[in-house]
């Protein structure tokens, strides 16, 4: 079995590099790198330099503005940007609702939002998780209530990541109270804009402000707005976040982490040696790599096994690539957190300033914040119980 790449794929591989070099702003890879935030209008502009170049919905159908590349150099695309590093496209557009709209949704939905979505004309944000429905995410309460030809949408969700900046959002809303509860549900998008939403802002244990409650309060959405069938928005919910868990494995991430974490280990010194001399260190820094090599054979498993699935459903081993990418993720900031020992303990309130400039304020913060990555897009608990079933057949 040959496991190398080709001489295509590297070549192919170079020409995204350069690419990235030439284009991605410094004091933004330098952002990046550092975890700091990047701005709104910074991230739809790099967005936008990559959808004029042709690659900023790449892995989409050729008719929807992608490339037809193949699987490997989509998979070989994406980790290029993640380790150089630069902002992948907003996945809720992109590796979310976009997929969803060119597989399940009319032509004139197709004619519209597919071309916003490429060019971040409209930004979009995920209405699925609920106060009181989080892994469960079946038992969800916001309803649609149809009314000639409108809906009538009333309830809350939570967590909406962005939701700040979003003038769309795509939602999960319950249009059939008497039926099963994964059978009465809807995908229906709308603005954010709308009468009746607010958006409240919640604080993070980071300091930060990435998620919020968003409320609806009979808020009126065109019954067009309906994506595919009504009450079949289960089944394209689970084609959604199966996109999502293969992305949230972040191999490139993961890897560009390792390279900070072994720069920053041979240069900050405990008892008077660099901390990568100590053999503890090593031995937990060599686990967590070959844990990461280990995951990049499964997500190259499962990118050679794309196609092979029927249209509209998703390759189970995407839940081993969240349940893993995760692990590996959480794993990784605890690295960080052990080379900078005590150096973790200062916080800055405005880490965005022109003056917070120290390379250690963000790492404290992102570790707390990585805690999260375990539970979205599906728990790891949920995702043990999807490979139980479909994966191992038990």
């Amino acid at each position: 079995m040959e496991l190398a790449f080709t001489k295509e794929e590297q070549a192919f591989r170079e020409e995204v590099r350069q690419f990235l070099h030439d284009n991605v702003p410094a004091e933004m890879r330098r952002k990046m790198a550092e975890g700091r935030d990047i701005p709104k209008q910074e991230m739809v502009a790099w967005w936008r330099i990559l959808n004029k170049k042709g690659w900023g919905v790449s892995h989409w159908p050729k008719e929807y503005g992608g490339t037809e590349w193949t699987p490997v150099q989509q998979y070989l695309f994406k980790e290029e940007l993640q380790m150089y590093p630069a902002p992948v496209p907003l996945a809720f557009g992109v590796s979310m609702v976009g997929p969803v709209i060119y597989t399940f949704g009319n032509e004139a939905q197709k004619r519209y939002y597919l071309p916003r979505i490429a060019n971040v004309d409209d930004w979009w944000c995920q209405g699925f998780s609920e106060p009181s429905s989080g892994s469960d995410l079946a038992s969800l309460k916001t309803k649609a209530e149809r009314k000639g030809d409108k809906w009538i949408i009333t309830g809350q969700k939570t967590w909406t990541t962005f939701a700040q900046y979003a003038e769309m959002i795509f939602c999960l809303c319950r249009t059939d109270p008497s039926a099963k509860k994964q059978m009465g549900i809807s995908f229906i998008v709308f603005s954010l804009k709308s009468k009746g939403v607010t958006v409240r802002p919640i604080q993070t244990i980071d300091g930060g402000h990435e998620v919020n409650e968003v409320f609806f309060d009979e808020v009126e959405v065109p019954y067009e707005n309906l994506i595919g069938e009504e009450n079949k928005g289960w089944d394209y919910a689970k084609f959604l976040l199966g996109n999502e868990r293969t992305g949230i494995a972040r191999v490139g991430v993961s890897k560009e982490r390792l390279r900070r974490i072994r720069d920053l280990a041979g240069k900050v010194e405990s008892g008077g040696k660099p901390i990568i001399q100590d053999a503890a260190f090593r031995e937990k820094l060599a686990a967590c790599e070959i844990e990461l090599k280990a995951l990049e054979l499964t997500q190259l498993r499962v990118v050679a096994s794309e196609g092979k699935h029927e249209k509209g459903t998703q390759n189970p081993a995407s839940s081993v690539l969240k349940l893993k990418g995760s692990e590996i993720q959480q794993t990784t900031s605890e690295l960080l957190m052990e080379v900078i020992g005590p150096f973790a303990a200062p916080f800055d309130e405005h880490p965005n300033s022109p003056t917070a400039m120290d390379w250690t304020t963000q790492i404290a913060p992102s570790y707390f914040n990585n805690r999260k990555v375990s539970i979205y897009g599906g728990s790891n608990e949920i995702q043990r119980s999807i490979i139980a079933k479909r994966v191992l057949g038990l």
